[in-house]
């Protein structure tokens, strides 16, 4: 029972041994909210909620923590036609909010914005001059900068040496005293906004993007935790400044390091200059919510996604399968046919420790899928019924469950399926009284039109029972 996960930082597979028995604090770099949510927004958010559902499932109390980068220069430069840079960013929060909530993403323990940490940043900062790894920015511009060289082990965490790195693109050469040495305060410059400036020992400003995370990690979850997760492409320079910053600062910070994986559109990189970047409202109106987020988790989350026309077609047709075995059982077998479901099989569980390996908890879901229906040709309830629940559990640990309620209105849901049964059912009787009467041109009339309104007729020894094709 022993979660294994690829440590990036260590560039192999670690057990998980959380730093407080039974608990562990998971910190994930959320989105800069300056434009809308795209394909690979959902899917580093997505790659977090089914760690934290597994190791939920493993009996751990997780506090995830993601944070919104509210402020920014590319928040800044975004604002326009007269939109504020902080309505702006609310906006994008609110639309980021609802992609995730669409795809039955757990809302996080915790997810400060960036603006209401400042004076923790400023605390670390300080910190940072007191120790003698960094300084205010020599032309007295306000801007103060980590000073790279002071710390030995900088290029930790992607393993670069300091003169392989090129120049910190983050703020202007200006003022440092090493080309590579990054910001950690911006002094406010002309032509930004009065209120995006907060007064400073070294002049009105805003924090340095990378300085954000330390701070608000450090807060929430305090000056060690357990795992520092996010994008493959936040690796360097974010995530290495972090890391950087905050063990200069003395602080432990992460014990492991978890990276997932990108999405290219037909076969290239996404980008705004290429013009493919495929938008979250754009695949919530091409499949179904349950079904985007089937896909997006049958990859394995350190691998890229290689998103194409047709992919969600297949991914449709994949999860129909599921769904159409548990509505056979529910229809062959009864409704609570599932209950008192058992744990996920052994093999499911396996893959799932293996660094989150879904690709191959996905395959046992489908192998079990596949097996009860075998169960139900063949009679067997008994295996049948097993299947279901085994199902059914392995749907709930990746929240996938069709019947959960963040998929649809129960009660609205239940009440179309209470009326459609009634409908069905009175022309299954009516089949059977022409059957019965050898009428049998009546009794295929009758089966071709439930067909045609996508109703599959399954005769059974126990009579006719029905299910949606």
């Amino acid at each position: 029972m022993t979660i294994r996960l690829y440590d990036t930082r260590a560039q192999a597979l670690r057990d998980l041994v959380p730093l407080v028995d039974g608990r562990v604090g998971l910190y994930v770099c959320g989105p800069t909210v300056q434009s809308a949510p795209h394909i690979g927004h959902l899917r580093s958010a997505l790659v977090y909620d089914l760690w934290r559902r597994w190791m939920s499932a493993r009996g751990l109390e997780v506090t995830l923590v993601r944070n919104v980068t509210d402020i920014d220069d590319k928040v800044l430069d975004n604002a326009r036609d007269g939109e504020e840079w902080w309505a702006l960013a609310y906006r994008m929060e609110l639309e980021f909010t609802a992609a995730y909530a669409a795809l039955g993403i757990l809302p996080p323990s915790y997810e400060p914005r960036a603006t209401a940490s400042i004076g923790q940043m400023l605390e670390l900062v300080e910190q940072l001059i007191g120790r003698g790894h960094a300084y205010p920015a020599e032309d007295g511009s306000g801007d103060v900068y980590f000073d790279v060289r002071t710390w030995s082990e900088y290029g930790a965490l992607t393993r670069q040496r300091l003169e392989d790195m090129a120049d910190s693109p983050d703020a202007a050469t200006r003022g440092k005293r090493d080309p590579r040495d990054f910001a950690l305060w911006k002094g406010t410059k002309p032509g930004e906004p009065a209120s995006a400036s907060w007064p400073s020992p070294w002049g009105a400003g805003r924090p340095g993007w990378h300085i954000e995370c330390s701070a608000m990690s450090r807060r929430y979850l305090g000056e060690a935790f357990d795992i520092h997760g996010g994008g493959l492409d936040l690796r360097f320079p974010h995530h290495e400044n972090e890391l950087a910053q905050s063990s200069a600062a003395g602080d432990p910070f992460a014990t492991h390091w978890l990276h997932n994986g990108l999405v290219n559109v037909e076969g290239q990189k996404m980008s705004k200059s290429l013009g493919n970047s495929v938008f979250a409202a754009e695949l919530l109106g091409a499949a179904r919510p349950i079904v985007l987020r089937y896909y997006l988790a049958s990859a394995h989350y350190r691998s890229t996604i290689d998103y194409q026309t047709g992919s969600l077609a297949e991914a449709t047709a994949a999860f129909e399968r599921i769904e159409a075995f548990l509505d056979r059982t529910a229809s062959q077998l009864g409704e609570g046919s599932e209950a008192g479901a058992p744990p996920v099989p052994e093999a499911f569980a396996l893959a799932m420790d293996d660094d989150l390996s879904t690709p191959q908890a996905l395959a046992v879901l489908h192998e079990t899928v596949r097996a009860g229906n075998s169960a139900l040709d063949a009679g067997d309830a008994a295996a049948a019924t097993r299947a279901a629940a085994e199902v059914r559990a392995m749907l709930r640990v990746l929240g996938l469950d069709p019947a959960a309620p963040e998929w649809g209105s129960a009660a609205g849901d239940a009440a179309q399926a209470t009326a459609l049964d009634a409908l069905v059912r009175r022309l299954l009787e009516d089949r059977d009284a022409a059957r019965a009467a050898k009428d049998y041109a009546a009794a295929d009339r009758i089966r071709e039109e439930l067909s045609a309104a996508g109703i599959v007729i399954d005769d059974t020894p126990a009579g006719a029972k029905w299910r949606l094709a």
